[in-house]
């Protein structure tokens, strides 16, 4: 019952300046529009109808006189089912030279997506060039995310971001009895993985090119 405390109404860190003490949720506000009058209410979206959410959102301090101009819906993900229909570089199976990035491949988050993207233009470019597609490292954050869209035994598939709990390496049980802090460990994984992200650039990465090549449009 309290996972959005956890989430959208987070209230860690925040202090009511009123009563020097933290609140039990808060609700974030975000600034639309260059005069400051128009917010987004973050994480609001929801099947209630107009009246309800009126009536809860002008319960809240501060909310009390708002004007409403738009209400919070709940949104369709659509995605295809990656692990059954994409390679790891993100290559449609039985179907060369079409590849797919972004939500519809069931990442979560803007950074996944461009992440996806990158390995989708990667891939796209080197299959042009007729050049063999190269999957990125599983000990890495977007080619263990990769992995996760794309294992075709995973039936149950839905929509994930990108987190250690994917990263099999990481997850994997601990050698010694020695139980690292979990900060700690994570960022000594986040240094064994960008050394990682390197040499697999340094063997992947083009020539480069002269500048002459390069036209302005």
């Amino acid at each position: 019952k309290d996972t959005l405390r956890f989430g959208p109404f987070k209230p860690k860190g925040l202090t009511d300046p009123a009563t020097g003490r933290r609140p039990f949720a808060v609700l974030q506000l975000r600034q639309d529009d260059k005069a400051g009058e128009l917010w987004s209410l973050v994480g609001m979206q929801t099947r209630m109808k107009r009246h309800e959410q009126e009536r809860i959102f002008r319960s809240l301090p501060g909310l009390e006189n708002a004007e409403f101009v738009r209400y919070g819906s709940v949104h369709r993900n659509t995605f295809i089912d990656s692990p059954k229909f994409l390679q790891p570089w993100l290559e449609y199976r039985g179907r060369p030279g079409l590849f797919f990035a972004g939500q519809i491949t069931g990442v979560e988050g803007y950074v996944e997506s461009a992440s996806g993207g990158l390995v989708a233009g990667i891939n796209a470019a080197r299959a042009v060039l007729g050049e063999t597609p190269v999957v990125f490292p599983s000990e890495t954050a977007i080619g263990s995310l990769m992995n996760y869209i794309s294992d075709p035994s995973r039936t149950d598939f839905q929509p994930m971001n990108v987190s250690y709990g994917l990263i099999q390496s990481y997850t994997a049980p601990l050698e010694t009895k020695k139980k690292t802090p979990k900060r700690d460990r994570r960022r000594e994984y986040a240094e064994k993985a960008l050394m990682i992200a390197e040499d697999f650039y340094q063997r992947v990465a083009p020539p480069a090119l002269p500048s002459e090549t390069f036209t302005c449009l």
